[in-house]
């Protein structure tokens, strides 16, 4: 049988994000989500999940985005820009990290800070990803290894899917290297290119996509609530209640049931 972990990242990008993937693992087929340690609401409902016993929990690493780091701009230099924040992008990092300019003990630094900062409210972690997937990148990946080893993280995201992108490359060479250090992935990912616009049609879609000749799949999404003003900041054009309502959505429950999938967390992965 299929392992389906249906994951929501961005816990606690909102306090209404929050209670929205907690809405849909309660009332949905939600079973894991992976807590963004810099946003806003994260030290108002990462208290909540320690009533959801059920949901898997991982660490949604950022190195980039809208927030600050954890630790001070004195203490992680080579991060932050004049402003003491996180270049908004991927491309900004990369471009930054091209330059010679990213210290990889900045880096450590600041990851190591967002784990415990989770691991401090006794939340036990399942899984590592990270924001806009930078966790993949080569020239991370070996602090990546050690912050695991360190949490006691078994599994990581990698973005295997179908087609030659480069998300797709890196994703296949992260699963490689997870694999030498004894780390725990699926088997393949869906929803990337879906991503903040995974309603119910798509979602049904990518289900029945779903072969059953795999042994784990993931599937990312990012629901969250029809009115959050508090999101406003947050530019991305995501359909955030639509995904909500695919994720509580009784037909795609049913269609799991009937595709022989079996909803688990990355805890389960063996």
């Amino acid at each position: 049988m299929t392992l389906l972990i249906i994951n929501a990242d961005d816990y606690g990008l909102t306090e209404a994000t929050s209670r929205a993937i907690l809405e849909c693992h309660e009332h949905g087929v939600l079973t894991s989500t992976s807590v963004l340690v810099p946003a806003p609401a994260f030290a108002t409902t990462v208290g909540l999940l320690e009533g959801y016993p059920k949901l898997g929990v991982g660490v949604h690493l950022a190195l980039v985005g809208e927030d600050p780091p954890v630790l001070t701009a004195a203490e992680v230099p080579s991060l932050v820009d004049d402003h003491g924040r996180f270049p908004i992008s991927w491309k900004q990092f990369a471009a930054s990290a091209a330059k010679g300019r990213i210290n990889s003990e900045d880096v450590e630094r600041e990851l190591t800070a967002q784990i415990r900062a989770v691991q401090a409210e006794g939340v036990a972690l399942t899984h590592i990803d990270s924001h806009q997937h930078l966790h993949e990148w080569p020239t991370l990946w070996p602090v990546i290894q050690r912050l695991a080893a360190v949490a006691g993280v078994k599994a990581v995201r990698t973005t295997r899917s179908s087609g030659l992108g480069p998300m797709s490359i890196l994703g296949k060479l992260a699963a490689a290297r997870a694999k030498r250090a004894g780390l725990l992935t699926t088997q393949s990912f869906a929803g990337f290119s879906h991503s903040g616009s995974l309603t119910e049609p798509e979602l049904l879609k990518l289900i029945d996509s779903i072969s059953s000749s795999s042994q784990s799949v993931e599937i990312g999404c990012h629901p969250g609530a029809v009115h959050d003003p508090d999101r406003a900041r947050y530019d991305w054009s995501y359909h955030w209640a639509e995904e909500a309502a695919g994720l509580r959505s009784k037909t795609v429950s049913e269609r799991i049931a009937s595709a022989g999938l079996q909803l688990g967390t990355f805890g389960d992965l063996r």
